[in-house]
């Protein structure tokens, strides 16, 4: 166990975690305005605080060890509460009675967000919060790090510290360049599409969204061929526009675009997308609280 009269101080936290980021002691120190001795000795003491080594090092290279990998994980959960516990603290100071740190993909502020934020500031008009946009899986490293307090993703894959709760269900659409030849007047289903190119959400950052979409191909008799992948509504709109391939999005993705693309909603197919809140189940944030309150509504 580590004794408090082990003087483990936040700035250790700190330099430990840039320098797990950098894995190199002299763009860490460059970036804390310190010296490469005085970073490696903070290093050696942290080390010695903890009786653990938490890097590996040689001449050539520096990789955090397996202690270290651990350590990191944890250290950015103190980073985290401290900053969330200052800011409360100056939220408090400027008047308000809580703060919220709120992610969200792209689709989420089309439609069901702004509603719900609405009536946040109508209810509890003395909560200061935050917006910050993210894909899924930044969302949940962010939370996870207590830099969010709520998410809104598409996906309800989550670890077991966190709950979640579909929020939204919505159609998918089917985008095309505006001078493609399938329209809504002869689009009869989606094997009209099984040679074409499609710009899909990344795997990775969204395969609960990304499995419907597969899904959604296969059960018209193909695999889509991907030829290219982005988190950006704008991005996959403007590469559909430039006739690089066609692509499947929320529609509420749909209701802002000014991209010269036309979408087909479809409304038959049994594949959805939902939207889900997702939030850590120990909380403390009494803002949190009513705001999970407004969206059970």
């Amino acid at each position: 166990m580590i004794s408090l009269n082990n003087q483990l101080e936040i700035r250790h936290l700190h330099y430990f975690l840039v320098l797990a980021e950098t894995l190199h002691y002299g763009q860490a120190a460059e970036r804390l305005l310190i010296s490469q001795s005085a970073l490696s000795q903070q290093i050696q003491r942290l080390e010695v605080i903890v009786k653990q080594q938490l890097f590996n090092r040689s001449n050539r290279s520096v990789e955090l060890s397996a202690a270290g990998k651990l350590f990191k994980k944890e250290a950015e959960i103190i980073i985290g509460q401290l900053s969330s516990s200052m800011e409360r603290w100056n939220v408090a100071l400027e008047g308000h009675s809580g703060m919220l740190k709120i992610g969200f993909v792209g689709s989420a502020m089309q439609e069901y967000l702004p509603k719900k934020i609405k009536e946040l500031s109508e209810r509890h008009p003395k909560i200061k919060f935050v917006l910050q946009e993210g894909s899924n899986q930044t969302q949940l490293e962010q939370l996870e790090k207590n830099q969010l307090d709520i998410g809104f993703m598409r996906s309800n894959e989550v670890p077991e510290t966190m709950d979640f709760k579909s929020v939204a269900v919505e159609n998918l659409c089917v985008v095309l360049p505006k001078e493609h030849p399938i329209t809504s007047v002869n689009f009869e289903s989606m094997e009209q599409f099984s040679q074409e190119s499609f710009i899909l959400f990344p795997n990775l950052q969204s395969q609960l969204y990304y499995q419907q979409i597969i899904s959604l191909c296969a059960s018209h008799g193909f695999m889509p061929k991907i030829s290219h992948q982005s988190i950006h509504g704008p991005t996959i709109f403007k590469l559909v526009e430039s006739g690089l391939g066609i692509s499947v999005v929320p529609k509420s993705l749909t209701l802002a675009t000014k991209y010269k693309v036309r979408f087909i909603e479809l409304e038959d197919e049994p594949f959805k997308t939902e939207l889900f809140a997702v939030w850590k189940k120990k909380t403390n944030n009494e803002a949190l609280n009513d705001f999970l309150k407004i969206i059970s509504d």
